[in-house]
């Protein structure tokens, strides 16, 4: 064989490596590109599920820090019935009085409030996708917590409601709390209004938080009405 023939069979092997080096090249950036999709895909879902984790968390947390104020004034001798939940600047709570009922007014030495911070919810856990406000009020009762049956003057539940929450967060903080995501559709629960100087009334024109998930659960989430997801918290159980 002479030198050309030598020289081309060795160029069209060159050829065929390289051809066959680059077709390994490109099948190594396929597969590295869809690794990295998957990849952020999957961190992205982790990561919606985390943030889910804790906004549960922190809604579940919130509540109890205002029973724990409350606790604290029913040690000094505020009933559940004396509840105010004014909010700041306190312009009705012109009195000595009215100010050592009210759960939000600053607390002090010489009596005062209960010294209870008011934070409305994170918009990331609304749908309306702005601050969400929270509602106090002793108008509605949950079956078997403290006094069970219908609602009546006595037995009423101190409860916090956050109305309009995704149902994402709840299903976050029913497996937080152990509870299966099943939710049912309630009627006649007053979920927005507070116990305060204007409406200081306890035991009225509310209904009861009943269903085979939330009997005797003294937090979880319903639905008024279908599609639309209320958090409560009992705060006062009676």
């Amino acid at each position: 064989m002479n030198n050309k023939n030598i020289i081309s069979n060795t160029r069209s092997t060159e050829k065929g490596n390289v051809l066959f080096l680059i077709l390994i090249a490109v099948a190594l950036f396929a597969a590295l590109s869809y690794a990295v999709t998957q990849s952020t895909r999957s961190g992205g879902g982790d990561a919606s599920r985390e943030t889910n984790l804790v906004n549960a968390a922190a809604l579940t947390q919130y509540p109890a820090s205002i029973k724990t104020s409350i606790t604290r004034m029913i040690i000094n001798g505020t009933t559940a019935d004396d509840l105010l939940f004014d909010l700041p600047p306190f312009t009705s709570l012109t009195t000595a009085v009215l100010q050592a009922r009210g759960v939000f007014y600053p607390g002090s030495t010489t009596g005062g409030g209960g010294g209870a911070t008011y934070t409305e919810a994170p918009a990331s856990v609304m749908v309306s996708n702005a601050p969400g406000p929270w509602f106090f009020n002793g108008e509605n009762g949950v079956t078997n917590i403290a006094t069970s049956g219908a609602v009546a003057v006595g037995n009423a539940d101190v409860i916090a409601f956050l109305s309009g929450v995704k149902q994402a967060t709840c299903d976050s903080i029913h497996q937080r709390l152990g509870l299966a995501s099943t939710y049912a559709i309630l009627t006649g629960i007053n979920v927005n209004s507070n116990m305060n100087f204007a409406d200081p009334n306890i035991d009225a024109g509310g209904g009861l938080i009943t269903s085979a998930v939330l009997d005797g659960q003294p937090q979880g989430c319903f639905q008024q009405p279908a599609g639309t997801y209320h958090y409560y918290h009992v705060i006062v159980e009676r």
